[in-house]
């Protein structure tokens, strides 16, 4: 287990959250999406984001958290992004209230690939509950691609399951799975190692 912590990401983490991002869909999802479409990603674009993500969330239920690698230096090697749920964590046709108003969604939990199994991806999840806890979120979503196996595994292991919905992302003209999974936000704090 790697020295590391967690802390809500600031203003100048956007170029490192976006920089990790870009290094992570790279290695995780070079058979699930067209290489063009990882090759010309926008570094710059993602940091623009990442930034307004940051400074001027929807809500303050709307979080970009970040894991820190503690070594001679340290280093921001992972992020996650949640909020309440949206329209963004619907399945097709299903109904603009169907998940309610304390659900919780995962719009993004990367560690970067060189930095992962060093237990920051369990640090960003647990500290992610900690505060859908504080919000009265009762439960959370999160979208994985269906042959993101690394995701789904990561999830699974960690009490999440297939809520039996499921989609199609247009990247490209290609559509690339993708299937939900859900998990109840425990009512009382879990420790960790």
């Amino acid at each position: 287990m790697a020295l590391g912590y967690v802390r809500p990401a600031r203003p100048e983490d956007a170029g490192e959250i976006a920089r990790i991002q870009l290094a992570t869909w790279r290695v995780a999802y070079r058979r699930i999406l067209p290489r063009h479409v990882l090759d010309n990603l926008d570094e710059a674009f993602l940091a623009r984001r990442w930034s307004a993500a940051v400074l001027e969330p929807p809500s303050g239920a709307h979080r970009v958290l970040v894991a820190v690698e503690q070594a001679e230096q340290s280093y921001l090697v992972g992020f996650a992004a949640s909020g309440p749920a949206d329209g963004e964590a619907l399945a097709p046709g299903e109904p603009a209230d169907a998940l309610g108003p304390d659900v919780a969604a995962v719009t993004d939990l990367l560690v970067e690939p060189r930095w992962g199994r060093r237990g920051h991806g369990s640090r960003l999840l647990a500290a992610t509950v900690d505060l859908w806890r504080e919000d009265g979120l009762s439960r959370a979503v999160a979208w994985a691609f269906d042959g993101d196996e690394a995701t789904r595994k990561f999830l699974t292991s960690t009490g999440w399951e297939p809520d039996g919905a499921a989609r199609a992302l247009d990247v490209d003209d290609m559509l690339v799975p993708q299937v939900r999974l859900h998990v109840a936000v425990p009512t009382e704090k879990v420790p960790t190692e």
